[in-house]
């Protein structure tokens, strides 16, 4: 499968577009919340993963979107904004096939095999190269 130019341009558009929104939402939700709960990554998960369902099907169901901008607003611009968005999407496509065993082995080993990294790589980060 070769992409074409358009699809480049259009996935690095929505993707400068996904990242400030992404800023902007986070400054304005902690402006609002504060820091004391991650509010502002939240509300732009679920803000995505709302977007992430609505313009996948409305565009594969209901309105012609040029392939190339298509992937350009959901891979670049909700990949830039969050990748919770798509994450929910392949959940939900597992749950409509009918896979609820690999949509609940997806959502929890998601989960656990993220904070699993996480924890990795904070422990790596705190003790490579530290003295004995």
């Amino acid at each position: 499968m070769t992409l074409s130019h358009m699809t480049l341009f259009y996935i690095a558009l929505f993707a400068v577009a996904g990242a400030f929104a992404r800023y902007g939402q986070t400054l304005a939700v902690q402006a609002v919340l504060g820091r004391a709960f991650p509010f502002a990554t939240l509300s732009i998960n679920v803000a995505g993963s709302l977007l992430m369902g609505f313009l996948f099907f409305a565009t594969l169901d209901r309105v012609t979107v040029d392939p190339a901008l298509r992937t350009g607003i959901l891979t670049g611009g909700l990949g830039a904004y969050t990748t919770f968005s798509t994450f929910s999407l392949e959940t939900l496509n597992l749950m409509e096939n009918g896979d609820w065993g690999k949509a609940v082995l997806y959502a929890a080993g998601s989960v656990v095999l993220g904070l699993g990294a996480a924890l990795v790589g904070a422990w790596l980060a705190r003790n490579l190269g530290a003295s004995a």
